[in-house]
């Protein structure tokens, strides 16, 4: 137990650490950030239930006012602007890049984290965004896609870094995947 909450714990401040890299800002008023490469490794270093939980407890931080967000943003007012659907979305995208993850697991290698960052830190991510951005910038859901689509070649390469990582760190700890 000590072990599971010292890794949530750990993984959130992963998070929020990449938080500090500069932002780059995008018309659509959701940045782009390394923060969604700490979603994508909490779903496929820790896993399901873990990653979820990881990111559950960075967003209750930074809903009460901590500056853990790209640019130093922070409070509650953040879940009333255009990126509302990517930050509900981290915690589904961390559960689903975990469960996927966790299913995968056994074949080893890169490729099958990486794929797991890719269909849950990607598309289910930008699936959330999109839905976010058009009901919050009042756009159609095709115009919305269209504002998210300079943040695919970011993620894709967000994602195979996520599954290099996970590998190595999985090769040097074999027991930090396990619950």
């Amino acid at each position: 137990m000590e072990r599971n909450l010292t890794l949530i714990a750990l993984f959130a401040a992963l998070i929020a650490a990449l938080g500090l890299l500069p932002k780059l800002n995008l018309v659509s008023g959701v940045p782009i950030t390394a923060q969604s490469l700490g979603i994508m490794l909490c779903g496929t270093v820790l896993g399901a239930k873990r990653g979820g939980l990881a990111v559950l407890l960075f967003l209750a931080l930074v809903a009460l006012g901590l500056p853990l967000l790209a640019g130093g943003r922070g409070g509650i007012g953040v879940f009333a602007g255009p990126s509302v659907g990517y930050l509900i979305g981290f915690p589904v995208a961390a559960f689903v890049t975990g469960a996927l993850a966790q299913a995968w697991r056994d074949r080893g290698g890169f490729v099958f984290p990486a794929a797991a960052a890719l269909i849950g830190g990607m598309f289910v991510l930008n699936i959330l965004g999109i839905i976010g951005l058009s009901i919050k910038l009042d756009k159609t859901l095709i115009e919305a896609t269209a504002l998210a689509l300079p943040y695919v070649p970011g993620d894709t390469i967000k994602a195979v870094l996520a599954g290099l990582i996970t590998q190595g760190l999985l090769k040097a700890r074999p027991g930090l995947a396990e619950a």
